[in-house]
């Protein structure tokens, strides 16, 4: 998706202040918070203000990132930014995809990412040595405010598949995910390493460049 041909003036700015995190994922919640302490921006996590998570009904990123940010808006009153992101592989169709999650959701309602990245792992397995490695991260940003208008960004970061799982740092598929033009997976980074070239910060920059 892209914004392409349209007028400036049709994105709106985000003024600092507090601004909801529509994430129960500490990961995930610790890296844009990062990702927006230069721009004046007082975080809070929906964990932290105990709103609900939505059910993610949408078939892509963009719906999804959209539908928990309006959530998180219409409940708190303040404007609200939520990501969805997920792992691409090639030689499986794209998945998990959108789903990325539920390939580690557990009976109880936990999330094991282990369990979900040996799933991955045995998914390529069956389709022989010789298939594709190739994979790519994609995140959907979507920033809402109370009265329902919205902005989203997406961003990607392409790369291959390792195992077994590489490094301690990140959470998710990031031990099993080296980008492009990179020899250490994404978990054996430092956080301002990833920084700087995930598929997050792809997406952050374009939200950067755009509201702020």
């Amino acid at each position: 998706m892209s914004r392409e041909g349209l007028p400036p003036q049709a994105i709106r700015k985000l003024a600092p202040g507090k601004l909801v995190i529509a994430s129960h994922n500490e990961g995930k919640v610790r890296e844009i918070r990062d990702l927006l302490a230069p721009y004046g921006i007082e975080p809070i996590s929906a964990k932290a203000l105990d709103l609900p998570e939505p059910e993610e009904t949408g078939t892509t990123f963009v719906a999804n990132a959209e539908l928990k940010a309006r959530a998180a808006a219409d409940l708190s009153g303040l404007p609200a930014l939520a990501d969805d992101s997920g792992l691409c592989v090639e030689a499986l169709n794209g998945d998990p995809g959108v789903y990325t999650a539920n390939w580690a959701e557990r009976a109880d309602g936990t999330r094991d990412w282990q369990m979900a990245m040996q799933k991955v792992e045995d998914a390529l397995a069956t389709k022989g040595p010789e298939a594709s490695r190739s994979a790519h991260f994609v995140c959907a940003l979507a920033l809402a405010w109370p009265d329902g208008h919205i902005e989203w960004f997406e961003g990607r970061s392409d790369g291959t598949l390792t195992w077994p799982p590489r490094g301690e740092a990140g959470f998710g598929y990031d031990p099993v995910f080296v980008p492009l033009g990179h020899n250490r997976s994404y978990a054996e980074l430092d956080p301002a390493e990833k920084h700087a070239i995930s598929h997050r910060a792809d997406a952050f920059a374009k939200l950067v460049a755009a509201v702020f």
